[in-house]
This record gives structure tokens, sequence and C-alpha cells, in this order.
């Protein structure tokens, strides 16, 4: 469990008008970080050459972005400052403003599943599909006893192989197949590294059983066993918005959470909008977002047709919103080692497994989609999106600091929110200066 937060820590009024040095002292008192790792903080090299030239191959450098602070955030009762790393402008800025909305409801619910990932072994050339799968499953006992002595400091820690199942797939492109699931409780880590070493130790075994020929032996990043939730209930008279009552605004989002449910040409859009918020936090604290995404998509489609990974409904005088997706993350490993930046945003967070990393990004996931959607049925998605732009265009145009918001001024009344534009604005006011 994570430590209890004192007071308020998310909710600090005015940090987004605060100076850089004010908001990380802000956040070194409410997070209890220590000076050492703000320093890291302020090194302007976020990742030291030499490490990620062991890293990666072929390395020539190191590439940087935007790392913002989430807001706001109560989730089972617990506050929460959520380190996101996203080049996106607008993303947390919604974050935060839809988890204040929350909180001022009573916060989000949130929960995960044991860490358990699922290796996949693929059989092929199998002679006896059914005496296979017999055999196997008589053999799950020792199969599991194996898979255990491969990580036995996985299994002291509480975790380790936990079962087998076992898949024909009859009809390939190349035949039939069997596929051997291993399910694996592999802790506070994401578990790649572990699951992919216990399948290939396995591999033979399962050769001998099945007479038949073993070809891939492979983590799925379709985590289905291990699925994250949140809940929000947002009381409506928050939600009044213009001439829109909050009950106005609650059957808006709701039906465009029904596109979304029934299109996925919508689906796709309204799932990145999600993402846009669980990317950034897995990013921020040095997790697979690839493997995030590929298994939410994949989730989102698990019954045959692309579809919305939340959904919407009014209840009484609530506007509630539910979330269920896989989420394969770690609190710890190698990787997470190396960075000073990802050591700093875990720090900053304040979790203690990987358990409650999952359920902090649901909850965040679940907040984007909020908002953005309640932008999209009120004022409509690009008033605040391009303002947040067209600072960032700018800074690209060469502003200087003291003149930045100016040129943003004269570049949104311009009504031509781009880099040339930004560009001219900004020769102008520098010879008017």
């Amino acid at each position: 469990m994570a430590m209890p937060h004192n007071g308020k820590k998310s909710r600090i009024e005015g940090f987004y008008r605060m100076q850089r040095s004010e908001r990380l002292a802000r956040l070194a008192t409410a997070a209890g970080i220590r000076e050492g790792e703000v320093a890291a903080l302020l090194d302007p090299n976020p990742l030291p050459f030499e490490k990620a030239n062991h890293m990666v191959e072929n390395a020539i450098g190191v590439v940087g972005l935007p790392l913002g602070v989430g807001l706001n955030f109560l989730i089972n009762g617990r506050e929460y400052l959520v380190p996101m790393a996203v080049e996106e402008a607008s993303v947390v800025a919604a974050a935060s403003h839809a988890a204040r909305l929350v909180r001022d409801s009573g916060g989000f619910v949130a929960e995960a599943d044991p860490p358990v990932m699922i290796a996949q072994i693929q059989l092929v050339k199998v002679p006896d599909m059914d005496a296979a799968v017999r055999r196997i499953t008589a053999a799950t006992p020792q199969l599991l006893a194996s898979a255990n002595a491969v990580h036995p400091n996985m299994v002291k820690r509480g975790g380790g192989a936990r079962a087998i199942e076992v898949r024909p797939l009859l009809d390939t492109a190349c035949g039939p197949m069997l596929v051997v699931h291993l399910l694996v409780e592999v802790g506070d880590a994401m578990g790649a590294n572990a699951v992919n070493t216990i399948a290939e130790a396995l591999a033979p075994s399962l050769e001998e059983l099945t007479a038949g020929q073993v070809r891939l032996r492979i983590l799925s990043n379709l985590a289905d066993e291990r699925l994250a939730r949140a809940t929000a209930r947002i009381e409506m008279r928050l939600l009044r918005s213009g001439t829109l009552s909050g009950r106005e605004v609650s059957e808006r989002v709701v039906e465009a959470w029904a596109f979304a449910a029934a299109d996925p040409y919508r689906a796709a859009t309204h799932n990145k909008g999600i993402m846009n918020g669980i990317d950034a936090v897995a990013i921020a604290t040095g997790n697979d977002w690839r493997g995030i995404e590929a298994g939410a998509h994949a989730y989102a489609a698990r019954n045959g047709r692309y579809t919305s990974l939340s959904e919407w409904r009014i209840e009484e005088d609530r506007l509630v919103g539910t979330i269920e997706l896989p989420l394969a993350v770690g609190t710890v490993g190698g990787n997470l080692e190396c960075n000073p930046r990802i050591r700093f945003g875990l720090h900053l967070l304040g979790v203690s497994s990987a358990r409650e990393l999952a359920g902090v990004m649901a909850a965040v996931g679940l907040g984007q989609n909020f908002a953005a959607m309640r932008a999209l049925v009120t004022h409509g998605i690009q008033r605040g999106h391009m303002s947040l732009h067209a600072r960032g265009l700018a800074v690209a145009a060469g502003a200087p600091e003291d003149l930045v918001e100016q040129v943003v001024k004269q570049l949104l009344a311009s009504g031509e929110i781009k880099l040339s534009k930004a560009r001219e604005i900004v020769q102008s006011v520098q010879l008017g200066a």
C-alpha cells in the first residue's frame, strides 16, 4: 500500500502561473522530493549518452519530451501528483481539470488485478492434437514446478507460475497449431523478460509431450489477466457550461460515448484520447507504452469489433464513467534504474506497487477521456487546444521569453495558428520593441 499523503497534496492552486523554481519547491514539499532529485531534474541532459548507448543499438543522442505534472488527482482517497511526459498541448491541463471535477465529487475509485502475464508457446506439426492436450493437462504440476525453478527469487517474493492453458488453433494459414499459455504472476515488474525466459525453458518439455515442434516462445501484450479499472461519479451541478445545464452536458457526453461504442472510426479517436493520459504516465514512469497501446487496442476489439474502452451513463444526479483495460506496468527493473528522470517520476507519484500504478493510470485515462468529450460536446476541442498550441508555435518561431505572451495574443487574434504566421508576428514584435 502507498504511504498516506498529508494534506491536499495534489491540489496546488495557481501552479501553472508559478516559475519553474517555485513549482519544483512546491512539489518537493508536497511529495517529499529530496534536493538531489530536484537537482537531477534541473540537469539539462535528461539521460547521459553513456547510459543511452548501453540501452539501445547505434545510439547517437537522446530525445527529450516535456515532463509535466497532473494535479488534483484523488484516487481511492489518496492524493497523487502524476508525472506526465507528452509533447501534445492541452493533455496535462485537461487531465488536471478533469481530476478537479472528479475530486470535488469524491475522487476516482480504481483497482487492478494481480500482475499476471501470459507467455505463449507455439507448437506446430503436432501429430495428434487431442492427445497432446491431454498429456499437457496431465503434466501441468510438473510443468509449473519447472517454470518456477527458472525464477526461484520470484517465487520467494510471492510470484511465480500459476496456471497453464492449452489453446488449439485448428484453422490457420499454416495449418493446425497448438498454443500453450503459461500464466505467471510477476510481482512489481512488467515481467516480459521473466516470462520469455520461462517460455524458452519449458519448450523442450512441451515438444516431448506433444511430439510437435516449438516455434515462438514469447509473452502476449494482450495481458487480459492483468486488467485495471477506474470509476468516476461526477456531480452534474459541476458540469454546467455556458447556457448548458449540468444534465445537458452529461447527456451530450453519454451521446458522445455511444457514438464511440457503436463506430470504430470514432472509437479509434476516443481511445486515442484515453491513451494520451495513460501513455504520458507510462513514459514518465519508464514503462513500455508500445506494449500498453497494443494491449489496450487489442482488448477494445476482443469481441470481434473495435469499440470504446470506457463507458459513460447517467445515474440520478451524477455522470458516471468507467474504464477497464489491460495495464502491464512495473515499478522495478533495470531500465527504470538507468534514468534519473524515471526515478524522479516514480518518487513524485509515490506508488509502492505495480498494481497501484496500474490503478492510477486507469484513472488518468478515464479523466483524460472525460475532459476530451466534455470539450467536444460544449465549446469544441480547438479553443483550449489551439491556445496552448499557439504558445508552442511562438517558441518555435524564436520568440524571446519576455515576448512569448505578446506573440501568442497576436497569433490567436489573427486566427492563423501556424508557424509561418508566428514567425511573421515575432519579426514584427521584435522590430517594434
